[in-house]
């Protein structure tokens, strides 16, 4: 186990993380009273990626009184709409 304050934790975090990912454990002291505990996790912390196509999918809902299209936003898109005889 390493104990290091506050300062030397700030100026050689990176040292220090090379010991927790050896299996060290480092406890961080604020005026030699111990306030942080670092430690290799359990599990890996990574984070699976989601597909970039259907990412949302079951997590978005439409109401079913949604308006698919609006006349006005139509007509920019297709000019103006004739009414039909």
């Amino acid at each position: 186990m390493i104990t290091a304050n506050v300062h030397y934790a700030k100026t050689n975090l990176s040292k220090l993380l090379v010991k927790v990912a050896e299996g060290e454990q480092v406890i961080i002291t604020n005026r030699g009273k111990p306030v942080a505990e670092l430690k290799k996790p359990k599990k890996s912390i990574e984070k699976k990626k989601k597909p970039l196509f259907g990412m949302f999918k079951d997590e978005i809902a439409i109401g079913p009184d949604f308006e698919w299209t609006d006349k006005e936003i139509e007509e920019l898109f297709y000019g103006p709409i004739e009414p039909k005889l």
